[in-house]
């Protein structure tokens, strides 16, 4: 494929706003993989590209939560190790079900989400469970939500964010930054699968990854400085996004 500086335009800038969103609340993808799209790539090729963007720009954000020890390690291991079979599940699920009829569903359960995340003020609940099942929860998280990237895809860190917050009782500034953790692990994975078939054009995904780490950078930097207040409106707002593109992709 031929790029042009028209490619770079498109792509760059976007992908520089995914990080920062990505960062904070998860949700990037829906900003960059249309970015990718809208500048011509085909619809494997940009999947490919966009996870070689957002794996090095996860790592930029990630290893800012790990400096700033805001990384449940714990939690963080286990639910990385259910996240791999968890995609992989949800990969093979899509392809014997209707993907409009996951979407449904989806659409159903997002105002739903909305509507808890606008109740709790403080983003943090009690621990659903004892102090010896808190490990296996966190694996059964994973599990969930690798299930749910596999099958659909957009807003996993935001649902991981939401679960360590609402199910481990985790501070809003630790579940991002141990959502990143997972994220990273999962996005990996793909990666290594797209990229042993050819679909990652790299002549614009290392320079679109620099915008990312960027992007991540700063975000993870305002979501450290900010803390609950900002976490939760950019969760709202990744929410509607989400809510407005499945939308469109049903009808």
């Amino acid at each position: 494929m031929e790029l042009t500086w028209v490619t770079y335009l498109i792509v760059c800038p976007l992908v520089f706003l995914a990080g920062l969103i990505d960062s904070v609340a998860g949700g990037g993808g829906l900003i960059s993989l249309p970015a990718y799209l809208a500048a011509g790539l085909p619809p494997v090729l940009a999947a490919g590209t966009n996870k070689l963007s957002a794996c090095l720009g996860t790592v930029a954000s990630t290893t800012r939560f790990v400096r700033e020890k805001k990384v449940d390690w714990k939690a963080a291991v286990f639910a990385a190790a259910g996240a791999f079979p968890g995609s992989w599940l949800g990969t093979l699920l899509l392809r014997q079900i209707p993907e409009d009829a996951v979407r449904l569903m989806m659409i159903c359960a997002i105002p739903v989400v909305a509507a808890v995340v606008l109740r709790k003020r403080e983003m943090q609940g009690r621990c659903l469970v004892e102090e010896r099942f808190y490990r296996p929860l966190a694996f059964a998280i994973g599990l969930a939500i690798g299930f749910y990237d596999g099958l659909i895809g957009p807003g996993t860190g935001t649902f991981l964010i939401l679960l360590f917050t609402m199910a481990l009782g985790m501070e809003a500034v630790m579940a991002s930054g141990t959502a990143k953790v997972v994220n990273l692990t999962s996005n990996l994975a793909a990666l290594i699968s797209l990229f042993s078939t050819g679909n990652v054009l790299i002549a614009l995904g290392l320079p679109a990854a620099l915008c990312g780490i960027a992007g991540n950078w700063v975000g993870a930097g305002l979501t450290i400085k900010k803390g609950v207040g900002f976490i939760r409106r950019m969760l709202l707002i990744v929410l509607c996004l989400l809510l407005a593109k499945m939308l469109l992709d049903v009808l």
